[in-house]
């Protein structure tokens, strides 16, 4: 076999992800570990609110049809001896994916471990906060409020079209951080009126042009749109990108290169951002 058609070959597995909740921390956990697997394709199998025996047996049955590796992140002692049990039965390897955590935080803090299914999930204070945040970055969103609806946000982002601002946003809310953002455009907006906000961070998100170019065309492309021609014009983006940086600069605003970062990446930045700010020690750039 030749090394391309080697490398173009993948493993495929079975891994089944059983919660008592909505699984969505099993499910990062899994794409977390499996990503750091070269030529690994996982095929998932999540089954979430699993809260009843008769739940269980369904799951058993079709873990038993896609033989694979079990993922659990079970709170019912019955429910856990059941899949371990059925596992076992069918010789099968499973996996308490947060045992390792909560044991070692257990035998530190000599606290017992809570039985609530869901306790993440809880319809408490962090809970509707997460939700006003979203309901806020919706609402403040591509320039939108004036300066004193701003002035509630925990962070705004500015930067030219196309340098992830609002999914940004959308992912700073789900932590319960309050995102707006404000797009530069020139003839039109700079960003200088936000140098009168007083309690948000204001953070410029900068990208190179070349990037900038490509992700724009790709925009127009999709949508089957027709844009002027600055808008993709690689001297006019460079000269639009340039400006932005050195407004960014000129008014000491933190910035942030999104060129290379994923949504993820950026937002972590900001978190750190913010984090430094509570504590003094704002940074100049990352």
């Amino acid at each position: 076999m030749s090394p391309s058609r080697a490398h173009r070959l993948a493993t495929y597995f079975h891994v089944h992800l059983v919660s008592d909740s909505t699984g969505e921390t099993l499910n990062a956990m899994a794409k977390a570990v499996t990503a750091r697997f070269d030529g690994v394709i996982p095929i998932e199998h999540i089954y979430a609110l699993v809260r009843s025996p008769k739940q269980m047996d369904r799951v058993l049955e079709e873990i038993e049809a896609a033989p694979g590796v079990v993922l659990h992140t079970l709170v019912d002692r019955d429910l856990r001896e059941q899949l371990e049990e059925g596992c076992r039965r069918l010789d099968m390897p499973q996996i308490g994916a947060l045992d390792p955590l909560v044991g070692a935080l257990s035998r530190y803090l000599g606290a017992a471990l809570s039985t609530r299914v869901g306790a993440q999930h809880a319809l408490d204070h962090d809970y509707f906060n997460r939700i006003a945040a979203l309901d806020f970055a919706m609402a403040y969103d591509d320039g939108q409020g004036t300066l004193d609806q701003l002035e509630g946000a925990d962070v705004v982002l500015c930067g030219v079209s196309r340098t992830s601002k609002t999914p940004t946003c959308i992912y700073l809310a789900h932590r319960g951080i309050r995102a707006a953002n404000v797009p530069l455009v020139p003839g039109q907006e700079d960003g200088e009126r936000l140098t009168k906000l007083k309690n948000p961070l204001v953070i410029g998100l900068t990208v190179s042009p070349d990037r900038l170019v490509q992700i724009r065309r790709n925009r127009i492309d999709s949508l089957n749109a027709n844009q002027s021609s600055t808008y993709t014009d690689q001297d006019a983006v460079r000269d639009e990108t340039i400006k932005a940086r050195r407004a960014f600069e000129r008014r000491g605003w933190p910035t942030i290169d999104v060129t290379r970062r994923s949504v993820e990446e950026t937002a972590a930045a900001i978190v750190n951002l913010l984090s430094e700010r509570r504590t003094s020690r704002v940074g100049a750039a990352w």
